[in-house]
């Protein structure tokens, strides 16, 4: 089975494990796992789809294994506290001990929702995730954030906790709606652009076949994109320095899912908008060449994803959100901008007079 890690420091490291038919390889999870109680964290959509497989992978790793689920309201609104503890209350009333393992079991909302579950109960459990979206699987379930949304702001509250291991199988994505698959499309397409040109180029000639979920392009698409951030993840676990590069196009993002209201726009359509915000900033800066945000522009839109914001959105809605990004340090705005295809920086060293002219364009 074809698999990668995340390389961390004192013991943390993890594997991700990508491929057909991973939920049917319970040798790949069995060493990450230390007991017998287990709960799985779903949504009412996935559990239908895909519960019982993962049930069936846990007991052939232990048959004698006790395992609870919980199943959480789909969809962004509901990633909140008060959600959260319906997580919470089947560990208590069930009794879970610390060596139960959690399992997020669905798209990115689950997983950050179970991984915060997983870094605050008794201070710390095991977690896994089994990400069944491909934003999720190849953004949120590889790096440990996890989290939950406040009205104020997207995940703002949460910590940083490591999985044991992320088993990625791709033949779930099958069952993906279109619209949730062009959302992660929208991460993979800024792993092109953040730092690999290569796979940019690639993209522009596979996104057809993307669309089409041809199995050996989405493979190959994953597998890069987990690379990519694998590699930065293990530079910068904690998000002090380069990590931030992972954010291209989130501030931008983020404020137009907190403004439209959290899922009225998928997070890979507003940070799909929010990329090409960015690269008209950069080209507004003289930072990035025009051709490169055309083509940005060009692929995105193929993706079938949103290259605009929503047209009720000024620029005070924008700046508002902004203000209180997580990237936002000493009151200055940071953004992830690009000086080239494959090349990003973080930075607040921009002109703010150009911010503010291209907010007011919208």
């Amino acid at each position: 089975m074809p698999s990668l890690s995340v390389a961390l420091s004192n013991g943390r490291s993890y594997p991700i494990f990508i491929g057909s038919k991973v939920l049917n390889q319970p040798e790949l999870l069995a060493p990450y796992i230390s007991g017998k109680q287990f709960c799985i964290v779903t949504n009412t959509t996935v559990a239908e789809l895909y519960e019982q497989p993962v049930r069936e992978l846990l007991t052939r790793i232990r048959p004698d294994a006790l395992v609870s689920v919980v199943h959480l309201p789909d969809g962004e609104s509901y990633k909140t506290l008060e959600t959260l503890n319906r997580v919470f209350d089947t560990l208590l009333q069930e009794r879970h001990n610390r060596k139960t393992t959690l399992i997020a079991l669905g798209g990115g909302v689950v997983g950050d929702m179970t991984g915060f579950a997983a870094a605050t109960y008794q201070r710390g459990v095991d977690f896994v995730q089994i990400p069944t979206t491909l934003l999720s699987q190849v953004d949120s379930s590889v790096g440990g954030k996890t989290g939950v949304n406040h009205p104020l702001g997207k995940n703002m509250i949460g910590a940083f906790y490591q999985p044991r291991a992320v088993l990625i199988d791709t033949d779930v994505l099958r069952t993906l709606p279109d619209r949730e698959l062009a959302a992660g499309l929208a991460e993979v397409i800024k792993y092109g652009l953040i730092a690999d040109a290569d796979f940019f180029v690639w993209l522009e000639a596979n996104i057809d076949a993307l669309n089409a979920r041809d199995p050996e392009a989405l493979t190959y698409a994953i597998r890069r994109s987990c690379e990519i951030k694998a590699d930065v993840v293990g530079q910068d676990e904690f998000e002090g320095g380069i990590r931030a590069i992972l954010n291209l196009g989130h501030t931008y993002g983020h404020a137009i899912e907190t403004e439209m209201g959290y899922g009225v726009w998928l997070h890979g359509e507003a940070v799909a908008a929010g990329m090409v915000m960015a690269c008209e900033l950069s080209v507004d800066l003289g930072w990035l060449q025009q051709d490169i945000l055309d083509r940005a522009r060009s692929l995105i839109a193929r993706a079938r994803l949103p290259v605009a914001p929503p047209k009720k959105m000024t620029a005070e809605n924008f700046l508002a959100h902004m203000s209180v990004d997580k990237k936002v340090l000493d009151g200055s705005i940071r953004l992830v901008l690009l000086q080239g295809c494959g090349k990003a920086v973080v930075t607040s060293e921009y002109d703010a007079d150009a911010l503010l002219t291209q907010l007011r364009r919208l």
